[in-house]
């Protein structure tokens, strides 16, 4: 289709600023984007769709404009419902580079331009089809009212007897039409979904879940691109693209119905770039409460900025929240070789943050509107407001009681709201393993929580060493927290191979032996007598054994290993031997 089609279409409401003469060139797709440069998105002849957000002075128009014209992009489109009337300086700009502009009025969605798009390009379809896509698009474009992608979903089950969910990278539901998906259902779609992409097939994808059979279908971020190209590697929109499965099987389908289903993800992904920038506002605050944090300004500048922040992320909260910060990295084998390319990795732990910490199983029903996760080089962090617990009632005598409000940091009441390392990663581990598959690697560590300005600084070391800690355990998805600082578990990791081994081996070996050779379970004996402390009375009750034969065996081990378990350091080098081991 031709530029000038979709000024003669009434429908759009599009206004020509500049570019009269281009109106010939082909529009061969449509993007949706705020990115300051896109360039890496684009493969030419789309209609770029823009809300101006990258704009924050005169000066970025020009540049903008500049790398669009390079991209040889068909035209752009600015959307008024923000900023108002299309600024001068855009306008000159694309004057300048011969690029046509097109003002799109605050009534109209760009989500109707992408529709009307996709449906001309793709050319025209069956007319049933044809009228259950405008019926999505008169309802997804008629704002919060409509009913967003449920309504989209609700009638690909109601027209074409379709049930769909759409899908995050983790398996999160994010919408549906009829019964919900399981949790450990979506897990497992999210994880074959991953890992068919991973090997570079084209979707829709065939997946089987508890002997029913599903067809998964990407949905691209269109502010990240929508079509994958030579600059984008599939690791990092693998992570970070949502999915639409469907309850069918999609491999004879014929192409007016997987055309219709491609169409209904482009008008999801809208939606999508909807939610991406209503968490603008969080990531900047993120952002500078982290400068603030990380060129040691001073405690009261940064209470400052976490004053204006609080209410953005504890809407109607009416104390002062604690803060909790997570550091989340991925790291790529060979990445900076010429086998591994650099990926932007701090935006793709960025991503990975803000999807594991919105989980409302992880963080609360509301976590949604709390998110607020900045990344900086290669890692993301994000700071995580927790609602004050209010204090139980003073006793008579009118002290603060154990629980008051002067209770330490760290207290029981202090951590009712708190995130914590083993539930971040309880449901998102079986499909993030099979995203980052082979190759990839994602830590995360957590700090304790905190209640003031002077403490954000040390929450925020105190998670960094904390991923350290994940980072030197194997495994694709590994977190640990702040209570793991202050325990024998920071040092275990880093102890050598060979060190373990050895070490282990000298205290264990001869026990193993002997198990092997008599059945004697000197091993299991051990660890219940350290687990019980000592205590012959309780550690004999544990293993249904009289004391005199825990005694036997407990001389036994002494006897074979040479050490003595009334002693303090020989309890602890079997202890710390078991835990190696």
């Amino acid at each position: 289709m031709r530029l000038r089609a979709l000024l003669d279409t009434d429908a759009l409401g599009l206004q020509l600023l500049s570019g009269e003469d281009e109106l010939d060139r082909s529009v061969r797709g449509v993007m949706t984007t705020d990115l300051r440069d896109p360039s890496r998105y684009l493969s030419g002849g789309e209609l770029v769709l823009t809300g101006l957000a990258w704009r924050r002075s005169a000066a970025d128009s020009e540049p903008f404009v500049r790398i669009l014209a390079g991209a040889g992009v068909a035209g752009l489109a600015a959307g008024e419902a923000e900023l108002g009337a299309v600024p001068d300086d855009l306008i000159e700009a694309c004057l300048q580079h011969r690029l046509p502009l097109f003002a799109v009025d605050e009534i109209v969605a760009f989500a109707t331009i992408t529709e009307h798009v996709v449906r001309q390009v793709s050319g025209e379809r069956a007319g049933d089809l044809a009228a259950v896509v405008d019926r999505h698009r008169r309802l997804m474009t008629s704002g919060p009212a409509g009913g967003g992608p449920e309504v989209v979903l609700d009638l690909l089950t109601s027209d074409l007897d379709l049930r769909a969910w759409v899908l995050s990278p983790t398996g999160r539901r994010i919408a549906g039409a009829g019964e919900p998906l399981s949790g450990p259902v979506g897990a497992a779609l999210a994880a074959q979904h991953l890992a068919a992409t991973r090997t570079g097939r084209r979707g829709p994808h065939r997946a089987e879940v508890g002997g029913t059979t599903y067809s998964l279908f990407p949905i691209r971020n269109s502010g990240r691109g929508s079509v994958p190209g030579p600059s984008r590697d599939v690791r990092e929109s693998v992570l970070s693209d949502w999915l639409l499965a469907v309850e069918a099987d999609a491999s004879d389908w014929p192409t007016a119905r997987l055309d219709l289903l491609q169409g209904v993800t482009q008008l999801i992904a809208v939606e999508r770039d909807r939610r991406d920038a209503a968490r603008t506002v969080r990531r900047r605050l993120a952002q500078e409460v982290l400068e603030l944090v990380q060129t040691g300004a001073a405690p009261a500048e940064i209470a400052a900025r976490l004053r204006v922040a609080a209410p953005v992320l504890l809407p109607g909260l009416g104390t002062a929240p604690h803060w909790q910060v997570v550091v989340a990295r991925v790291e790529w084998a060979g990445e900076g070789t010429d086998s591994g390319p650099d990926l932007p990795g701090g935006q793709i732990a960025q991503a990975l943050l803000e999807e594991i910490l919105v989980d409302p199983v992880v963080a609360g029903p509301d976590s949604a509107d709390r998110i607020a996760v900045a990344h900086t080089g290669d890692e993301a962090i994000a700071l995580v407001p927790l609602p004050a617990v209010s204090p139980p009632a003073e006793p008579a005598s009118g002290s603060a009681g154990a629980g008051g409000p002067d209770a330490p940091e760290g207290t029981p009441e202090r951590q009712d709201n708190a995130l914590h390392a083993d539930a971040l990663l309880a449901t998102v581990r079986e499909p993030l393993s099979a995203g980052l598959a082979d190759d990839g690697r994602l830590t995360l560590g957590v700090s304790a929580a905190v209640h003031s300005a002077e403490g954000l600084r040390g929450a925020l070391e105190e998670a960094r060493h904390a991923r350290r800690v994940a980072a030197a355990r194997p495994g694709r998805v590994c977190a640990a927290g702040h209570h793991e600082l202050a325990s024998h578990v920071l040092l275990l990791p880093f102890v050598p191979d060979d060190v373990r081994r050895a070490f282990t081996a000298r205290l264990l070996d001869p026990l193993r032996d002997y198990d092997r050779r008599h059945r004697a379970e000197l091993i299991e004996t051990l660890e219940a007598f350290l687990d019980c402390d000592g205590s012959w009375t309780r550690c004999a009750a544990r293993l249904h054994l009289h004391v005199n034969t825990l005694r036997y065996r407990v001389g036994r081990i002494e006897q074979l290993t040479g050490r003595d378990l009334s002693r303090l350091e020989d309890k602890l080098d079997f202890f710390l031997a078991l835990r190696m081991s």
